[in-house]
């Protein structure tokens, strides 16, 4: 699970580290500007790298400094626990006078303090238990290393760092690009979901025994659910439908023709599906409940809890009253700034000292967001 993310000069965050630690679930609250979304851009940018975009450009743009802050470098840096070994990822990136596109200035993963591979501009360095000197090789500045560098095994700890990143889940759903066609299949959802047909197939694909969860979740939210079904309707295209079910009467409907709510519902379930597929692995979702009525926001939130409690990890952020009432004090993380010129900034309710309903306190005003 992520310990600690680090982020400095990206776009509206400066100096940001966000403490997450040991907690199986967290809320980020703060007001819109306050860099909520902007967080989970750059765990996206993360997870891309670690399922093999390279190319710098393709990431991050001279625009995504702070302010225009082209003086000073871009950094990444990340601590993730898996299997009780700490991995630590460091990445900062620069755009000297006269280039069009960032450029790796120092990149570096290590191993419980020791590193598997350090990097400065075009040089890096592989250190490898079986050898008794380290490798070097060069790689174009504007490169990332991680997804270049081969792995030995299954076993090997970049093989399973890069495994653990690429299935991170960063999810804003965009419920009206979801639709029941899909082609292919994939074992992760892209940011705004679209390939939610695909990542079904992927999913059931790659652990058939799941659909058992998906199948629970689903009858939870509609008691007449009645079976899930993606058929071939023509080459590799296939087309997803939800069918319902209340004696005598049947009604079998694509996805595409879902509510916006409806839709997070089905991802919701295989987001579950998946951390019991293949995880732990760690779920970022911005505003979850952003297109569920106020009855409907309890269940699915504590139901997205519930299941990391196990393994695994889910960060969320939301305005949603019931959304906040759901984490306690302590796993709940505010993001402010003053104005547009000032760094976002993150405390814990614990050192605002917030005291009674949170949710009143943020109606008074009483806390800084």
């Amino acid at each position: 699970m992520f310990k600690r993310l680090y982020i400095h000069n990206f776009r509206c965050l400066q100096n940001l580290e966000l403490p997450i630690g040991d907690k199986p679930s967290a809320l980020l609250i703060g007001k819109n500007g306050s860099g909520k979304s902007t967080i989970s851009h750059a765990l996206a940018l993360l997870a891309g790298m670690a399922r093999g975009t390279n190319r710098v450009g393709q990431l991050v743009k001279p625009g995504d400094f702070t302010h225009g802050r082209t003086d000073e470098p871009m950094r990444f840096e990340v601590d993730v626990e898996l299997a009780g070994r700490l991995y630590q990822y460091r990445l900062t990136l620069e755009l000297p006078p006269g280039f069009k596109e960032l450029r790796v200035q120092t990149e570096q993963l290590s191993l419980d303090g020791q590193p598997i591979y350090t990097r400065e501009h075009a040089q890096v360095t592989l250190n490898k238990a079986s050898r008794s000197a380290p490798a070097a090789f060069l790689v174009d500045w504007h490169l990332i290393a991680l997804p270049i560098i081969q792995e030995q095994s299954e076993t090997d700890p970049l093989f399973l760092f890069k495994r653990w990143l690429s299935r991170s889940f960063i999810l804003a759903p965009i419920p009206s690009l979801i639709t029941e066609e899909s082609s292919g299949e994939t074992l992760w959802p892209e940011r705004d979901a679209r390939n939610l047909g695909a990542w079904f197939a992927g999913l059931i694909g790659h652990s058939p025994r799941v659909y058992t969860t998906i199948d629970g979740y689903l009858r939870t939210v509609w008691p007449d659910f009645w079976d899930l079904q993606n058929p071939l309707v023509g080459g590799e295209t296939r087309s997803l439908k939800v069918q319902f079910r209340e004696a005598p009467r049947s009604l079998s409907l694509p996805i595409g023709s879902l509510s916006d709510g409806e839709k997070c519902f089905l991802l919701c379930a295989l987001v579950l599906a998946a951390n019991e597929a293949y995880g732990p692995v760690f779920c970022f979702w911005d505003e979850p409940d952003s297109h569920l009525a106020i009855d409907e926001v309890g269940h699915f939130v504590a139901a997205l809890r519930r299941s990391f409690e196990s393994g695994g990890q889910v960060l969320m952020t939301s305005h949603n009253a019931e959304t906040i009432r759901r984490f306690s004090d302590e796993n709940t993380l505010v993001l402010y700034r003053r104005s547009h010129l000032e760094p976002t900034r993150v405390k814990s309710l614990e050192e605002i000292g917030v005291k009674g309903d949170l949710v009143e306190a943020l109606l008074r005003g009483d806390v800084e967001t």
